[in-house]
């Protein structure tokens, strides 16, 4: 049962999570963009850090699975930005994940969801899979993309199921969602300067801060609101509600990043809609 709160602090962020996205795939170099918006979020968590109580030992081995499932991911996410446009690959690829993440949930017996609560689901990720594969005529044109994106999808909806057990485990979604991002962010440095360098990676970061800063704010206050979200609701109806990401991101590709925008993902993005309005009869 989603709470009176859930819904529209999950659409906030989701608004943010198309943003951060958004700025990484409109910037130069993303790996070093991805670290950066990491170390930001690192440097946020350690400033919270005194004020969250300590995190029980029960949350420990899901954070440390996290931790594995968000490199991956972010590894991942570089490459497929890479490939193919905003547009195309970031629909995809969140909207695969909610389905993976309702179908672990049923697996695994933490979750169980009424039939409305399904229906939403289908029809959100339906939504976003029509305004991803436009009738497959992306696949026909070149499938590494939407493949790429796929991949990207198991780590996204390996992160979603473990994070929402972790902050359950420890609860307290909050000092949860600090130590995540401050474990998450040595990894990524020590990837990118083994492939940047040190010189590059400064030089890198002295031109894109700003850039880096205000997604690491949004990448950890929408990340954090979705972690307190799963500990109030199902964690596959939240990540589906998340992942209503796309439109957000669908305007910004079009407005911003002059990506083109028809028929097809006009009317996917009225689907994801209908999914919202299913979740607020579940």
């Amino acid at each position: 049962m989603m709470t009176e709160w859930v819904v529209p602090l999950v659409l906030c962020a989701a608004l943010m999570h198309a943003g951060w996205n958004s700025l990484l795939k409109g910037g130069g170099d993303r790996l070093v963009g991805i670290t950066m918006l990491n170390v930001w979020c690192a440097v946020a968590g350690v400033a919270l850090l005194p004020f969250v109580p300590a995190l029980p030992v029960a949350a420990w081995p899901y954070l440390a699975a996290s931790l594995a499932f968000h490199t991956g991911y972010q590894l991942f996410l570089v490459r497929t930005y890479r490939l193919g446009d905003l547009s195309q690959v970031y629909p995809v690829a969140r909207g695969a994940a909610p389905p993976m993440v309702a179908l672990v949930g049923l697996v695994l017996g933490t979750d169980p969801l009424k039939p409305v609560e399904g229906l939403a689901i289908v029809l959100i990720a339906g939504g976003i899979a029509t305004l991803a594969l436009r009738g497959g005529a992306a696949l026909r044109a070149d499938p590494r993309p939407v493949l790429m994106a796929l991949a990207t999808a198991c780590f996204i909806a390996g992160y979603t199921t473990v994070d929402g057990l972790g902050a359950r485990a420890g609860g307290h979604a909050v000092a949860y969602t600090v130590w995540l991002f401050i474990l998450n962010a040595p990894p990524m440095v020590a990837l990118a300067w083994a492939r940047r360098g040190g010189a590059g990676l400064w030089q890198a970061t002295k031109t894109g801060w700003r850039r880096d800063l205000v997604g690491g704010i949004m990448a950890m206050s929408g990340y954090g609101i979705a972690i307190w979200a799963m500990t109030h609701a199902p964690i596959a109806l939240v990540a589906a509600l998340r992942e209503t990401s796309v439109i957000f991101a669908l305007l910004i590709a079009r407005l911003w990043l002059k990506e083109p925008v028809g028929r097809w993902r006009t009317g996917a993005a009225l689907l994801v809609l209908a999914g919202i309005a299913t979740l607020r009869l579940a």
